[in-house]
């Protein structure tokens, strides 16, 4: 799979900058490498000129194989602490010019001493002196995925490369194989060497992570090419729907049916066999008046929780702006909910839904109507609202609307009671003519009234006052009756009006309660109040962002400035803010203001906490070696007074067996100041390390020599058959040592295992004992200071040996970790990075995992 050049190479220094092909890993061991060299084959053989710049083989026959034929380049020798290594030598291939370049391992980091850090620099400059590079990658190298990777596999990535280097190559080909196939290469010897297959197939090369980084692979890959697609349907302005595949947008209005939209709309995504679902809020310049905010903070993580993404746009016209949205992200199907509305009102409006709007204008894109338990629930209100306008425009329409009216309607009922005369008497007509006054004033307001109420007026004394078709009256209750039609209009006209505008207040103070009352809620309930704060404040006034700065700064055109005190300010970039929302904007103020309080006494909670923990750290220990100290003590001085004193001869055995006491007191006095000031140390951050090769032979020697007493039985398997490790070896022996020592207390008389292997870059050490395990609820207490499971006295010291072992190890870069014994017992996993020395690995320092033994070829 490979994803398109997405446009020309761009020129600079006046050549023609180089095209980056990557081949990108699902996995280690896929087979990246073998299948870049056989693309340099095939260029080669097209009569390209092609130079492998820098390929590791690591001594891996079919891997050697591919590099016949290829013009192979010298690699550049480094030393470093006292090793020699061989590097990328940038300068060459640059003088060499080849047309393509071959260079293995795009995370790869430096020996230090060269021009660059990392090789993707170097390939950087290889690009810019207009030579094609080829190069590899796996996907848990990626800085995005470095993390994701580390907590499906528990195994770190040290070397990463940042995801816009690769994103920007012109070319990327994902080197994919089924799980189940790699694993058999790795059974067969083809990735790993016999003896570390077992730990390999046992550890990071499960079914499971596996199957995990190559959906990894794919989504990233998936996501470069819909970049790709973007960019190129906006370069050459492409507006029509491609539809590669199903991408579902669901419309919310902040209403109560927006949970049921959003569930059809996950349930469309999942049988068009789709996982782009998106959610959009159209948010009208009207601010306040458009939506219930805690309504849609509901479903924004609804919609997050089901796999989908929340989206806000501002837009006046809501049907354009929906489709608009959807046309920009591909979307092929558009969900939007059936209208609240009744059939009255809708009648009343005289007017198309936005639904029936979007349905006219949706051209390629499915629109799905969803109905609802709302759907046609809503009240009358005595204004409805326009869905085509600005507050100001909506106005200014109706406005016009009912001037329009008050002018036209008249004459049209007019005509159509002269049809009926006879049949209706004066106060019919009367009556009539009242009616559509009072309804011209619900669209226009008082203004248009006037009109419908003065031209029904002289229609009505012109056409049904006798004498007809002349402007008297003959009768002086006629003109009494005319009079009063005119009054009850302009009145009922007015009182019209005044509803309205009490409707849209109240209307405007609901909204506002309900903001606030969110807002109050979300600053209680701590939800990362601060960018929650800023993001509800942007879609709440339908800005088009919102920060928060230090400073007050100077308001600009198009910018509304809320100062914090005199140290902050909320800038909001958009519409102007009418005086109205200026009341909400400084509740929203008001509640960054606590919420940034709240940050600042959370900082200082933090930096107080450290000192408590010391406090309670200090206790605990005078606590705790109150009697250690003293008992040693105690037995040293005793055994030294006995044997100076002149009351009693003592044999020269029993001289001996009381020196022996002492200096076994002694000892263990010894050993608890020094495990004492080492973890003072570790708790201060002032432990100094030594990192260096340390072979883990020297160490079990070590180790076993510190013992105070000989080790039960204990049986030692792989520790000549690993690497060394990068350690501080007097700190690694008395790691070693402690979790012996604690195998020994626990299970007396069990024989002991400590065994090594090698995973990649790491060598794992276990501690292996047949005692009676430990409980899972317990497995991170035992690593705290002064902590001795199963202990009620003081007998066997302060318990600091443990958790020691785990803060020497985490300090030189390793972790500690206990597991259950197959059978029955403990085992303590030790693991830390390995020291590679020979030529076939990269670094002194650990890589990431495939960078230093794994096979890349495809059989």
């Amino acid at each position: 799979m490979a994803s398109p050049t997405p446009q020309s190479p761009a020129r600079k220094g006046g050549r023609c900058r180089g095209i980056l092909k990557v081949f990108l890993g699902s996995a280690p061991g896929v087979g990246k490498t073998y299948k870049m060299l056989d693309e340099a084959h095939r260029r080669a053989e097209r009569g390209t000129d092609v130079v492998v710049a820098f390929v590791e083989t690591h001594g891996r026959p079919r891997t050697a194989q591919m590099l016949e034929g290829l013009d192979v380049l010298p690699r550049l020798e480094r030393e470093y602490r006292g090793a020699r290594f061989t590097e990328l030598d940038t300068d060459a291939v640059i003088a060499r010019r080849p047309e393509v370049a071959v260079v293995d391992e795009l995370p790869h980091t430096n020996i230090p001493g060269g021009r660059h850090t990392k090789r993707w620099q170097d390939i950087d400059d290889i690009l810019d002196a207009g030579i094609d590079v080829l190069t590899t990658v796996n996907v848990q190298h990626l800085e995005s995925l470095n993390d994701v990777v580390q907590k499906i596999t528990g195994v770190p990535q040290r070397e990463t490369v940042p995801d816009e280097v690769v994103r920007r190559a012109d070319q990327i080909e994902l080197v994919d194989m089924a799980p189940e196939g790699l694993r058999r290469r790795m059974a067969h010897g083809s990735v790993y060497a016999a003896e570390k297959v077992d730990a390999a197939l046992s550890n990071y090369f499960r079914v499971g992570n596996l199957t995990a980084l190559r959906e990894l692979a794919l989504l990233w890959l998936a996501g470069r090419v819909d970049e790709g697609l973007r960019r190129y349907r906006a370069e050459h302005d492409i507006r029509k729907v491609w539809e590669t595949r199903e991408t579902v947008v669901v419309a919310l209005t902040g209403g109560p049916e927006g949970e049921t939209l959003i569930r059809r709309a996950a349930r469309i995504a999942d049988r068009a066999g789709s996982d782009s679902l998106l959610a959009v809020h159209v948010a009208r310049s009207d601010g306040l008046a458009d939506a219930n905010p805690a309504a849609l903070a509901a479903q924004r993580q609804l919609v997050e929780q089901l796999g989908g993404t929340f989206h806000s746009v501002v837009g006046d016209n809501i049907p354009v702006a929906l489709l608009d949205f959807a046309r920009a992200s591909n979307a092929t199907q558009l969900v939007l909910g059936t209208s609240r509305r009744s059939a009255l009102r809708r009648a009343l409006t005289a007017g198309r839904g936005i639904g029936e709007t979007t349905i006219e204008l949706s051209g390629d894109i499915d629109v799905h109507m969803v109905t609802h338990e709302q759907s046609g629930r809503a009240r009358l209100p005595f204004v409805t609202k326009t869905n085509q306008a600005t507050p100001e425009g909506r106005s200014k329409a109706r406005r016009w609307a009912g001037l329009v009216s008050g002018l036209l309607l008249p004459p049209l009922l007019t005509l159509v009671l002269t049809q009926t005369r006879g049949a209706v008497n004066l106060t019919s007509d009367t009556l009539l003519f009242l009616a559509l006054v009072v309804g011209i004033s619900l669209l226009g307001g008082i203004a248009s009234a006037l009109v419908a109420s003065l031209v029904a007026s002289v229609l009505l004394n012109y056409y049904f006052i006798p004498p007809i078709h002349e402007f008297t009256i003959a009768q002086p209750n006629n003109v009494l009756a005319l009079g009063v039609f005119a009054i009850v209009a302009i009145v009922v006209a007015g009182i019209v009006d005044t509803a309205r505008k009490l409707s849209r207040r109240a209307a405007r103070a609901t909204a506002e309660a309900e903001t606030l009352s969110a807002l109050a809620g979300s600053v209680l309930r701590g939800d990362q109040a601060i960018p929650a704060l800023l993001d509800r404040l942007r879609e709440t006034f339908g800005m088009d962002s919102v920060e928060l700065v230090d400073g007050v700064p100077q308001p600009e055109a198009g910018v509304e400035v809320m100062p914090l005190g005199s140290d902050a300010a909320l800038v909001l970039h958009g519409r102007p803010l009418p005086a109205s929302d200026r009341r909400v904007l400084a509740a929203f103020a008001a509640h960054v203001q606590v919420a940034l309080e709240r940050t600042r006494l959370a900082e200082v909670a933090a930096e107080v906490e450290p000192v408590k923990a010391a406090d309670r750290l200090r206790t605990a220990l005078l606590a705790a070696v109150s009697h250690d100290l003293r008992t040693p003590l105690a037995v040293a001085l005793a055994s030294v007074s006995s044997l100076r004193s002149d009351d009693v001869e003592f044999t020269a055995e029993e001289q001996a067996d009381l020196l022996l006491t002492a200096e076994e007191s002694l000892g263990r006095l010894s050993s608890l100041v020094e495990n004492l000031l080492d973890m003072s140390r570790l708790q201060a951050g002032a432990l100094t390390l030594d990192l260096g090769p340390t072979a883990l032979e020297d160490v079990w020697s070590g180790a076993l020599g510190s013992l105070a007493a000989p080790p039960e039985p204990v049986e030692v398997h792989g520790l000549d058959q690993v690497p060394p490790v990068l350690a501080d070896g007097p700190l690694l022996e008395r790691v070693v040592a402690n979790l012996v020592s604690n195998a020994m207390r626990h299970a007396p008389g069990s024989p002991l295992l400590v065994s090594a292997s090698a995973l990649g870059d790491l060598v794992q050490i276990r501690v292996v004992d047949r005692g009676p395990g430990l409980p899972e609820d317990a497995r991170e207490r035992v690593f705290q200071p002064f902590q001795r499971l199963g202990d009620t006295d003081n007998i066997n010291g302060v318990g600091l040996g443990l958790a020691l072992a785990r803060g020497l190890t985490e300090a030189m870069g390793g972790t500690l970790t206990p597991e259950d014994t197959p059978g029955g017992g403990l085992t303590m996993v030790l693991t830390l990075p390995a020291h590679l020395l020979d030529d076939e690995e990269e670094l002194p320092v650990p890589n990431g995992l495939d960078q230093a033994s794994l096979s890349e070829e495809m059989h």
